[in-house]
């Protein structure tokens, strides 16, 4: 049987867009669901384009009510995956998937994690510290933002002169090659 994957997104969708393009032909695995907490996402986009369902769900919903939780027991996920996702994970979603969430985040952890650190904010700050590299991690999720154990890191060289617009390009380069990979070598290693 086909392995189960649902996405989280808040925003644009790029690397959701990546794995659906990846999973689509894919014989082992499939995603099944994109879930965001924004209605105007342009994630949704993506995955009307890839006729995959979605669900757009509020703060109440997802905190509050074990709504989410049913709709992907109902879905049979073997596999949450976050996507520049920007809420924390709560306690209930944890237990219910135990070592089943992952996330991707844009920089080497344990540096620049955190609350608030996303996308350019992550990016902006290696600029600022004048850092040589810096790069993707793959981790699983806990109850603390970019805290969870790591799966896979890769790096880019940052050249003198580099800006904001080139460090994020090396970065998605990254992300869009390893994290399809990534997702489909952590698939094969789960039990059926």
């Amino acid at each position: 049987m086909k392995k189960r994957i649902a996405i989280f997104a808040s925003g644009s969708g790029s690397n959701a867009q990546k794995l659906m393009e990846h999973f689509k032909r894919n014989a082992d695995a499939e995603v099944v669901l994109i879930l965001t907490n924004n209605p105007q996402a342009y994630v949704l986009q993506r995955a009307d384009n890839f006729e995959v369902p979605s669900h757009i769900f509020g703060r109440h919903e997802f905190y509050e009510t074990d709504d989410v939780i049913r709709l992907l027991k109902n879905l049979q996920v073997d596999l949450i995956v976050l996507a520049g996702f920007l809420w924390l994970v709560p306690q209930s979603l944890l237990k219910a998937f135990p070592n089943k969430i992952i996330n991707l985040h844009p920089a080497l952890l344990p540096k620049y994690g955190g609350k608030g650190m996303y996308g350019d904010n992550v990016h902006r700050k290696v600029l600022e510290d004048k850092e040589e590299e810096s790069g993707i991690t793959i981790h699983f999720v806990n109850e603390n933002f970019d805290e969870g154990e790591i799966i896979h890191q890769s790096k880019f060289k940052i050249e003198p002169g580099d800006t904001l617009e080139i460090v994020k390009f090396k970065g998605q380069q990254l992300e869009h090659n390893h994290f399809p990979k990534v997702v489909e070598a952590l698939l094969k290693k789960m039990k059926s």
